[in-house]
């Protein structure tokens, strides 16, 4: 065990966060998962204990990994990851997935392995990269707005667009992240915000299609997350409203100390209560001090980020914190809204707690490569180290040979038998 820790890299204090949101998520999602097995009737509970366990294991396989490649290396492999989640959002769209008989457009099975994964994610992580990458290169140099469009601002529409039509939530996450990290890049703010203007435009252009044709399949979900939108802000009856109030039921539950582990009564009412809603189970079992915890590490990790970006050994490696970073803050601030109805229901979940094999692994794909960035920190402050420590070896062995010399001629001197006679 100590020769496997002492192998790891990078900033411990973020490794030891992430080890502790993943070790507390093993009771609720375990507490939770009763509802798939006694309501829905589905698996055991050990059976989606296990897959939880497998799911955390294989991100931190991919945390180890990733974490090992020098960062800079994903400068180059942004450009070609671009093209390929644009071509993978395409196939996503139209290759129509269902999952239990729903419409599941967000996602793709795995050839030969069974496995769902939903691309939105791979290619949010692509695009932070690659405006990182952008944003470091364009830092030193005089760019106009025209420049700008073609290599930055046409990779990230093609992909909100690609991602639009199925997952609004993910849609509004991707571009509020791109504009912060374009905003502390140093991006000239009228082009931002006349990028925004055109992101809006867009957006309505957008709706107007949708209303248009219903029908069409690529449509299918946007009557959903309109209705949502809408009805949140008129603060109208939803069919969403079933999982609020129950979610608010076992906050309410909760009071200060919680039911207990496991105790949880309102796991067996409330859908997606290990994903969406596993922030409510925590409340109700563990109570606010419980929650309290949760958000603390969420809020340490999120300073922590803040300290590794300022320390970060190049403009790239800085941006790179907190384009991946931060993103992971936000999205559980997302979904802890939900959950007490300070936002509409959107489908986020809880980072590294939640259950769901794609949200832990690019999750994990992002610490792995914050780990990387500084990992080299790192390593610049011990090569420093040790350089001082050799300077300071060199300055020892040149005082001691000068000693010794200093020494040699004064016995030189004494043993000279012609001295007398010359000091005569």
């Amino acid at each position: 065990m100590n020769r496997l820790v002492a192998q790891l890299r990078g900033d411990k204090v973020i490794w030891a966060i992430v080890f502790l949101l993943a070790l507390v998520s093993f009771l609720p999602v375990y507490s939770a998962s009763t509802n798939l097995v006694y309501v829905i009737g589905k698996g055991s509970t050990l059976g989606y204990l296990v897959k939880h366990l497998g799911h955390l294991f294989l991100g931190f396989a991919i945390i180890y990994f990733v974490h090992k490649v020098p960062y800079h290396y994903f400068r180059a492999l942004s450009i070609f990851g671009i093209p390929f989640v644009i071509i993978l959002l395409l196939y996503t769209i139209f290759q129509g997935t269902t999952i239990g008989g729903a419409n599941a457009s967000r996602w793709v099975q795995i050839p030969f392995v069974g496995v769902s994964f939903q691309t939105s994610t791979l290619a949010f992580t692509v695009l932070m990269v690659y405006v990182a990458r952008y944003l470091a290169k364009v830092s030193d140099k005089e760019y106009s707005f025209k420049d700008s469009l073609l290599e930055l601002w046409l990779p990230i529409f093609a992909i909100l667009v690609l991602i639009l039509p199925t997952n609004f939530s993910t849609t509004a996450l991707i571009f509020s992240m791109v504009c912060m990290l374009i905003f502390i890049g140093h991006y000239p703010l009228k082009y931002l915000f006349s990028v925004m203007g055109i992101g809006i435009a867009a957006f309505l252009l957008f709706l107007l299609f949708a209303k248009a044709f219903p029908d069409n399949r690529i449509f299918s979900r946007v009557s959903t997350w309109s209705a949502r939108i809408e009805r949140f802000i008129d603060n109208k009856p939803t069919d969403d409203d079933y999982q609020i109030e129950k979610a608010k039921i076992a906050i309410a539950s909760g009071e200060l100390y919680g039911l207990g582990p496991g105790k949880s009564v309102q796991k067996n009412f409330l859908p997606q209560s290990s994903s969406d809603f596993i922030f409510a189970i925590i409340v109700e079992e563990y109570g606010i001090i419980g929650a309290i915890g949760i958000i603390f590490l969420y809020l340490l990790l999120f300073f922590r980020f803040i300290i590794t970006a300022q320390n970060a050994p190049s403009l790239f490696g800085k941006l790179l914190i907190i384009g991946l970073g931060f993103p992971i803050i936000f999205q559980a601030m997302v979904n802890m809204g939900v959950a007490v109805e300070l936002l509409p229901v959107t489908g986020q979940t809880l980072p590294l707690i939640s259950s769901g094999g794609t949200s832990i692994w690019m999750t994990c794909v992002a610490i792995g490569i914050i780990l990387s960035v500084t990992k080299k920190e790192e390593e610049v402050a011990l090569d420093e180290e040790n350089k001082k420590k050799r300077d300071d070896a060199l300055k020892q062995i040149i005082d001691r040979q000068i000693e010794e010399n200093d020494t040699k001629e004064i016995e030189d001197e004494s043993n000279n038998p012609l001295e007398p006679v010359l000091n005569q």
